[in-house]
């Protein structure tokens, strides 16, 4: 079989840079998205899209598949609704992913499916492995049935790895993108207390971390695709107040971002202390480890 990798929400932020390095590297791409399907290809490529995964049943098969659909968890307040909407759109779809993926002639070799440090829920300042208890609240229970959606593959002998994402930085796009215009107009400042960390990571070591699982073949289970130089909420600010030249001196009150947001200021509010434990112990190395150079490269 060729090394043609089937990819969905490879029209993402993540995504559309991940399709062009694959491409680069020799792959044959097909990449599952709702957009059009010139739009599809402006963004990521010479890639055969497709609009419908259930049109890919009894397909002869992929070598290799991964998974980042996934609507925005911090694009709209958390109602009922919304939860709803997040939950079908990672786990709704990994479970057809999967359905789908079984009626292949050949299965893949890997299924390399999305998920976030927020499997950990709010764990403090503790250091977060990929070891660490979960503490249980709503971002944990998606992230535990977004993998575990995922992780029923392994029944049919396919290597699972589960990419535990932190929030990702990178030019043009991503939380950066609402960050910085605020922040070079001098209206900067941490969030709460700035003590609760943020488990940033650049995307282009996501990306070179994503590929690194589909091609090692020892690559298995959770992975926690962060920078192995964790920063609170405090220090980024400050880091990217210099990185700007600009002063950070307006901070957002916890009450004010509960009130203004609800459920969903715990994610601005509280964070996970976490290490790529494994990812670094198995020999991978990141380009961007530094926020400072990161940041500097984000926001050129």
């Amino acid at each position: 079989m060729s090394k043609r990798i089937l990819i969905t929400g490879g029209t993402g932020f993540i995504g559309k840079v991940l399709c062009r390095e694959l491409l680069a590297r020799g792959y044959d791409l097909t990449v599952f998205s709702r957009q059009a399907a010139d739009d599809v290809r402006a963004g990521c490529g010479r890639v055969e899209p497709t609009r419908d995964l259930k049109q890919l049943r009894s397909h002869p098969g992929f070598h290799g598949v991964i998974n980042l659909a996934g609507e925005g968890i911090a694009d709209k307040r958390w109602s009922d609704k919304r939860k709803q909407q997040l939950r079908d759109s990672r786990i709704g779809v990994t479970e057809t992913l999967v359905e789908v993926i079984r009626t292949w002639e050949t299965l893949p070799e890997v299924l390399i499916s999305g998920s976030a440090v927020g499997f950990y829920g709010d764990q403090g300042s503790s250091v977060v492995t990929e070891k660490t208890p979960p503490h249980d609240e709503f971002t944990h229970r998606l992230c535990r049935d977004w993998e575990n959606a995922a992780l029923a593959l392994g029944e049919d002998k396919v290597r699972i790895c589960l990419s535990r994402t932190g929030v990702v930085a990178g030019p043009g796009g991503g939380f950066l993108a609402r960050m910085v215009p605020p922040f070079k107009l001098g209206l900067g400042g941490r969030l709460g207390s700035g003590l609760q960390f943020m488990p940033w990571v650049h995307r282009q070591d996501v990306v070179r971390a994503l590929i690194w699982m589909l091609e090692n073949k020892d690559a298995a289970g959770p992975y926690n695709v962060v920078s192995p130089e964790p920063a609170t909420n405090a220090e980024f600010t400050r880091c990217l107040g210099r990185v700007l030249h600009r002063p950070t001196l307006f901070p957002a009150p916890a009450p004010v971002l509960r009130i203004a947001l609800g459920e969903m200021a715990r994610l601005l509010l509280t964070g996970q202390h976490a290490i790529p434990a494994k990812l670094t112990g198995q020999g991978f190395e990141f380009h961007y480890p530094e926020l400072e150079t990161a940041l500097a490269d984000c926001v050129q």
